[in-house]
């Protein structure tokens, strides 16, 4: 991962990295990050090797149950691993909720902890650097992401919250933003049972969607690169699953901007539809020369693979939080589906922009 950092931050974003960190010393077994308590900084993994678990609840006698199944001697379940290279803490500046996992030393390591007051003055005060350490970041995160995934299949990740994806697209970008998407975007009818986004195939661009709903799905064949491109030349039946359904205002085929690895999911219309597509080419260009709109785009990416890292990390509980009409809420769990008051306040925001984009659009609403 070290090269991801290389790659995307420039001299000058490394140094000024350096002068403002301070590197810190973690004894093997000892935890960086506790879930539920506010991350202070963000981490640079310099040396070493850290792990990212999910707490199972003690009360929970499944939890405990699978636990000794799995041979595992703590409650708490591993969903990845961080070498050199990495970053951790990106909660502090992206998500003003508490961390949902515990970090903690495999071994002996080093890390550079850099404040958050600081990371975040700077993220305002130089766009060049925001928008190179928001597209680091969302590659990690992609990277992290399609390791959970691989590791635990798609059946845990059901996509249950893009309503809330949508507030998040809709609330970061700029009046500016929304005005060039429309202007490069082109209108495209999508019949139903038609596939916007082939798995294991390039795409094409991004899409928002304006009318309609698609499904999001995987294909329970092997990963045979050429079975997968060339299965529309079997007669057989359709071994694909329903994981995900799009809705409207919602976008498709964002992750090739941060990740060259084909699409492991097909979306296809449910039934017809009607998107917005940004050629992917006219997007590249844009994000290369106008560094404003890229902080932004970069920023929206990595809140949406974070908040798919927290809903997927939610789903591996034994016990879920969910709330039940005749309990009282406590306001220190945060219940599955649950919005912050942060995303409500961009709720308002969220809905004007995207109602001008249809507007200008002429599409007729709801």
């Amino acid at each position: 991962m070290t090269d991801v950092l290389l790659q995307e931050l420039s001299n000058s974003d490394i140094n000024w990295m350096i002068a403002t960190g301070k590197r810190e010393e973690l004894a093997a077994g000892e935890v960086l990050l506790q879930q539920d308590k506010a991350a202070n900084n963000l981490y640079l993994i310099l040396e070493g090797a850290l792990t990212i678990a999910i707490p199972q609840a003690e009360s929970d006698p499944l939890a405990l149950a699978f636990s000794a199944l799995e041979g595992r001697e703590t409650n708490e379940r591993e969903i990845a691993r961080l070498a050199s290279g990495e970053l951790i803490g990106e909660e502090c500046f992206l998500d003003s909720r508490a961390p949902f996992t515990i970090v903690r030393a495999l071994e002996d390591s080093l890390v550079l902890a850099i404040p958050q007051s600081q990371i975040a003055a700077k993220l305002q005060q130089d766009i060049s650097f925001a928008a190179h350490l928001y597209r680091a970041i969302a590659v990690l995160l992609s990277n992290r992401l399609r390791s959970v995934v691989n590791q635990l299949g798609y059946s845990r990740f059901a996509q249950s919250a893009q309503i809330r994806e949508v507030l998040f697209v809709f609330g970061e970008l700029s009046d500016s933003d929304i005005d060039w998407i429309i202007a490069a975007g082109q209108r495209e009818e999508i019949p139903a049972g038609k596939i916007l986004i082939h798995k294991g195939r390039p795409v094409d661009g991004l899409y928002i969607l304006l009318n309609g709903t698609m499904t999001v799905s995987i294909s329970d064949d092997d990963n045979n690169p050429l079975a997968i491109v060339f299965a529309s030349l079997d007669s057989g039946e359709d071994s694909s699953r329903e994981i995900a359904r799009l809705l409207r205002g919602d976008i498709a085929g964002e992750m090739p901007f941060v990740d060259d690895r084909p699409p492991e999911t097909t979306i296809k219309a449910h039934e017809d539809s009607l998107v917005l597509m940004v050629p992917k080419q006219q997007l590249v260009v844009k994000l290369h020369q106008d560094e404003v709109f890229a902080s932004h785009f970069y920023r929206v990416i990595s809140i949406l693979l974070l908040n798919r890292l927290r809903d997927i990390s939610s789903r591996l509980g034994y016990g879920r939080r969910t709330y039940n009409e005749d309990q009282a809420l406590d306001g220190s769990i945060e219940y599955e589906e649950e919005l912050d008051f942060n995303v409500l306040d961009h709720v308002s925001l969220a809905g004007a922009r995207f109602d001008w984009l249809l507007k200008c659009l002429n599409v007729k609403g709801a």
